[in-house]
């Protein structure tokens, strides 16, 4: 975890070797450090990462950018999920500004 050069903290979510929700959402946890009653659910989800209160503790005031790699394998395998996945990553970023979701393209990971 690292801050972008225009200030937002920066949190990578690696996805390698994720093959399913319940990877998809430990993931998610691991990378936010997000409390335990997590619901690991899509609301959930969308409710955590729009929520700047639940952000690293780095990313207050600031803004917070999660960048997702790794996550071919997973589109390629739950295709359905992994529209679902950036169904909610786009509603997060609407309902709170501070927040960009970014899929790494580089590789094939």
């Amino acid at each position: 975890m690292t801050r972008d050069p225009g200030g937002r903290y920066t949190v990578t979510l690696d996805l390698d070797g994720v093959t399913d929700k319940a990877g998809l959402m430990d993931r998610v946890a691991l990378a936010l450090a997000l409390p335990d009653w997590f619901g690991r659910n899509w609301d959930a989800l969308a409710d955590s990462l729009a929520d700047p209160t639940l952000w690293p503790e780095r990313a207050a005031g600031r803004g917070l950018l999660v960048v997702v790699r790794g996550w071919r394998p997973y589109a390629d395998a739950r295709p359905e999920e992994w529209r679902t996945a950036q169904e909610v990553f786009a509603q997060a970023a609407d309902r709170s500004p501070a927040l960009t979701v970014t899929l790494d393209l580089g590789g094939t990971s």
